[in-house]
């Protein structure tokens, strides 16, 4: 039956069960090790969210309650789906993917950052995403290499 002949509640109930879909990054679905077991772990615990929901016997309540298991259900089968497992680096000598880069900024801050996947990525948690501005200057030099971002100059001091 159309949502049109059913009670205002139930129209309004549809709305907040068709949630758009997460955006999909079109960069390659690059991930570490850690990060496609990461993206495992949320896609079981999205669809276990989403089984929880089958007892709500309130059929309005248990589509609201679904809306958002469902919707990240689609996207980590997709980002899993998707995934290309890349291997540590078994070289230091270049920044690559995976990589744990040390670099000092030219107002003498050191900051040290492992490049990983755009799912993984968590810069606070000394991590950034292989497609940030940064990494794609920094992959591929070397120890005392320089590069310039944002107006300041970063030296590139360890590579492990």
């Amino acid at each position: 039956m159309s949502v049109a002949f059913t009670k205002e509640e139930s129209s309004e109930t549809a709305a907040e069960t068709l949630l758009p879909d997460r955006p999909i990054s079109p960069h390659p679905n690059l991930v570490s090790e850690a990060g496609l077991k990461a993206l495992e772990l949320q896609l079981r615990q999205a669809r276990d969210a989403y089984e929880a929901t089958t007892a709500i016997e309130d059929v309005n309540e248990r589509r609201r309650q679904a809306a958002t298991p469902l919707r990240d259900t689609r996207y980590f089968a997709a980002r899993v789906h998707s995934a290309q497992l890349i291997p540590h680096p078994t070289s230091t000598d270049t920044v690559s993917f995976g990589s744990t880069v040390t670099f000092s900024r030219d107002d003498g801050r050191v900051q040290t950052y492992r490049i990983v996947g755009e799912d993984e990525a968590d810069p606070k948690a000394g991590s950034i995403s292989f497609v940030s501005p940064v990494a794609k200057m920094l992959i591929g030099k070397a120890v005392g290499d320089i590069v310039e971002a944002g107006g300041q100059e970063l030296e590139i001091t360890a590579i492990s």
